[in-house]
């Protein structure tokens, strides 16, 4: 009797926790500016994810973002006004692309700059070695001479 009744309550428990967890995220009425809010949640990053759009996180932060944007798109905000009171809250890090720019410069260069990194790379790895110098008779002469001392200890 106990073991059931420590199974029910168990069995409330944990139901009561998954309905508290779960949000309902309430597309919008307007088959087109839903698309449109996903095509801007495709673009935009989850701030605590690693390079996940907000569309495809399960973190609460995505969440919340997502409902920023259909609010924001219900409301009559373009795309881009959306991304821009993103960019002013989180910085261009809510971009998963973020635009050109003199603080991203090296951002967008760096892969330029390690291709060329590698080629030189590889390029100075296939130098054909200098032939060594040939030894003057005198030290061939000295190169015998040690090498014939090693001979006779052997």
């Amino acid at each position: 009797m106990m073991r059931a009744l420590t199974a029910f309550l168990l069995t409330i428990a944990l139901t009561v926790a998954a309905l508290a967890v779960a949000v309902d995220e309430k597309p919008l009425e307007d088959p087109a500016k839903e698309a449109m809010a996903r095509e801007l949640m495709k673009e935009l990053r989850c701030v605590v994810c690693q390079n996940q759009s907000i569309e495809d996180s399960n973190a609460d932060i995505a969440r919340d973002l997502r409902q920023i944007v259909r609010e924001r798109i219900a409301m009559g905000d373009t795309p881009d006004n959306v991304k821009a009171y993103l960019v002013d809250r989180y910085g261009d890090y809510v971009l998963l692309e973020p635009p050109l720019k003199p603080t991203t410069y090296f951002l967008w260069g760096s892969p330029f700059i390690f291709l060329g990194f590698v080629v030189y790379m590889v390029l100075r790895s296939r130098k054909k070695p200098v032939a060594p110098a040939p030894l003057s008779a005198e030290e061939q002469a000295e190169l015998d001479t040690i090498l014939g001392k090693r001979e006779d200890d052997a």
